[in-house]
C-alpha cells in the first residue's frame, strides 16, 4: 500500500508540473495554477507517506 501511495504522490507531483509549465507557457493562468494545485497535492502525499514510515520502524 506504501508503494501505491509514493507512486500516486509522485505522478501527481510529475502532472502539476507539467500542467504548470504548459500553462505558464501558453499564458493560461488558470492551467499554471491548477498545475501548482496538482502538485502541491502530491507533495503533501509524499510527506503524509514519510511520516507514516517513520512511525513504522
Amino acid at each position: 500500500m506504501a508503494r501505491e501511495q509514493k507512486a500516486k504522490a509522485k505522478t501527481e507531483q510529475a502532472k502539476g508540473k507539467v500542467k504548470g509549465t504548459v500553462g505558464r507557457a501558453t499564458d493560461d493562468e488558470g492551467l499554471a495554477a491548477e498545475g501548482q494545485a496538482k502538485k502541491s497535492k502530491g507533495n503533501v502525499r509524499e510527506a503524509k507517506e514519510k511520516i507514516k514510515d517513520t512511525f513504522r520502524r
